[in-house]
């Protein structure tokens, strides 16, 4: 007998032609997805993973991940989960130009970043509901569960409606850690458990950094709080990950990461995290010439130029903090003064971002502030690829 209770849904894009999916349920039932191009033919199957974990006195339901495909590109389809006769649906995302991301802390994709639970949060998601965007970016703290593993599952039931219909993209931050000295020793066990991202496929050993290519970019997502040092694995996953882009293939190159490494906020600012991260890795990017890098953790948004070694560099990429998506902690609303000349915009607000990349050379980047609930366009610029800089040697 089928039992609904809450399913938490979320997709997310595993390799270039199929869909992860992951729902969780209090009750049995199998870990299979039934899927077709209309909600009366939903004619193929896939069979997937049941895992639960425990966290203190907490036991989580049963989170099933099934991974369905190949699939068409920029094409609905409808499907249904487990033994459940309630229907969903969900858009891939292009093979090729446009594309829109999402980010708060959302590329049309768009970006969102620190979400939380909260007014602005709910606020946010509307907005970027609204945005028709491909694929959501998120740089890390999602459900400010804070070893609350009802929060968890909360979130799960927030983000639901729109994370059920677009893949969600994420990586870590400082709240998905959960480590609790001598009581809980492993970190990021929700986080792992209910968000897996597909890092087996770019060659990664950890659910914490990993990469994907999406209709003309490659995506990198890095992990700020696991070990990044030029010894680590992740250093050196990511220097086999940028041998293998090809810009012929991929010619827009980005990076998500949680801790900042230019920020003039006063808010977390000396962290390790940020500074060492920066230090060991910065170097790196800079020579593979990355286009955007997308940071959270700063509760406000801030717009630098191209950037390298603290100064501006025509060959540097842009970074963008985009940690506003709406939190129990509230703005960061002080910034540094004067303002550093590499700081173009900066603005104590919450809101998402949208980049729409239109082709190999040209892409949009939007932020969204939330005002008075709706979304205000507060800062617009087009970013040109770094393979019009002949000198940079793309």
């Amino acid at each position: 007998m089928w039992i609904w209770m809450d399913f938490q849904v979320h997709i997310y894009q595993v390799g270039p032609n199929k869909m992860g999916i992951s729902w969780i349920t209090q009750s049995s039932t199998p870990a299979q997805v039934q899927y077709g191009l209309t909600p009366s033919a939903i004619n193929n199957t896939a069979n997937g993973v049941t895992n639960s974990y425990k966290y203190l006195i907490y036991k989580s339901g049963e989170i099933h991940n099934v991974v369905i495909g190949p699939l068409i590109s920029n094409t609905v389809y409808y499907y249904r989960l487990g033994n459940s006769p309630k229907g969903y649906s969900f858009k891939t995302a292009p093979s090729q130009f446009p594309i829109k991301f999402a980010v708060s802390g959302f590329i049309c994709i768009h970006y969102a970043g620190d979400l939380g639970q909260t007014e602005w949060t709910k606020s946010t998601l509307d907005h970027i509901n609204k945005s028709n965007y491909d694929m959501l970016l998120l740089p890390g703290d999602l459900s400010y569960a804070d070893f609350v593993q009802n929060l968890w599952d909360s979130f799960g039931r927030l983000v639901d409606p729109l994370a059920s219909q677009r893949p969600w993209m994420v990586t870590q931050g400082n709240h998905e850690v959960e480590k609790i000295p001598m009581v809980h020793n492993e970190p990021f066990t929700a986080y792992n458990a209910r968000w897996k991202m597909p890092y087996e496929e770019s060659g990664s050993d950890s659910n914490l950094y990993y990469s994907f290519d999406v209709a003309g970019v490659h995506v990198i997502m890095l992990g700020s709080y696991t070990d990044f040092d030029s010894e680590s694995k992740q250093y050196k996953w990511l220097q086999e990950d940028l041998k293998k882009v090809n810009r012929k293939n991929t010619p827009w190159l980005v990076v998500l990461v949680h801790a900042p490494w230019y920020n003039s906020n006063t808010a977390h600012q000396g962290e390790k995290e940020s500074v060492n991260m920066k230090a060991s890795m910065e170097d790196l990017l800079y020579q593979a010439r990355v286009d955007v890098i997308f940071e959270g953790h700063v509760h406000a948004y801030e717009r630098f130029t191209r950037v390298y070694k603290e100064k501006d560099d025509k060959c540097g990429p842009i970074y963008i903090n985009i940690g506003d998506g709406g939190n129990r902690e509230g703005l960061a609303t002080e910034y540094i003064n004067p303002k550093p000349t590499i700081s173009l915009f900066r603005e104590a607000n919450f809101g998402h971002g949208t980049l729409e990349i239109f082709n190999a050379t040209h892409a949009l980047w939007n932020w969204h502030k939330n005002d008075n609930d709706e979304a205000v366009v507060s800062d617009s610029v087009w970013l040109t690829n770094l393979s019009l800089e002949t000198t940079c040697n793309v």
